[in-house]
């Protein structure tokens, strides 16, 4: 049998989850960007010019990244409730002042403590002008 899709309870959550990062990300909110990961070494991390393994790793990245994540503005977010504890969160988003289009996606799953990051991939399109 496979697990409910788009449970809207779920998808409300995880959209919230998902509100939650982006201003976090916006604010340079370091203590909550790590609050929103999931603790472990199991949790991975891709991002444009860094591949890190771990939440220590992901950690480390954020507090030696001068200023945070450059400002940008979410195009299009696609939200998927897997069951009632797993969702995946993709979006389009354009850094300000920027023409490539940037591409997110996130892997959440429910734990004791809440909802939390356990997978994420960010990149930019290529230039293709």
């Amino acid at each position: 049998m496979s697990p409910a899709l788009n449970r809207p309870e779920i998808v409300a959550e995880l959209t919230a989850m998902s509100d939650r990062y982006e201003k976090a990300l916006g604010d340079n909110d370091i203590a909550e960007l790590d609050a929103l990961f999931y603790h472990g070494p199991e949790t991975v991390r891709y991002g444009v010019g860094e591949t890190l393994y771990g939440f220590d790793e992901i950690a480390v990245f954020r507090r030696n990244r001068a200023g945070g994540s450059p400002p940008r503005d979410v195009l299009r977010r696609h939200i998927t409730a897997i069951g009632t504890d797993t969702g995946t969160v993709d979006l389009e988003f354009r850094r300000h002042g920027a023409e490539r289009i940037g591409r997110q996606s996130q892997t959440w799953i429910r734990t004791p403590d809440g909802w939390k990051i356990i997978a994420a991939h960010v990149s930019l399109m290529a230039d293709i002008s």
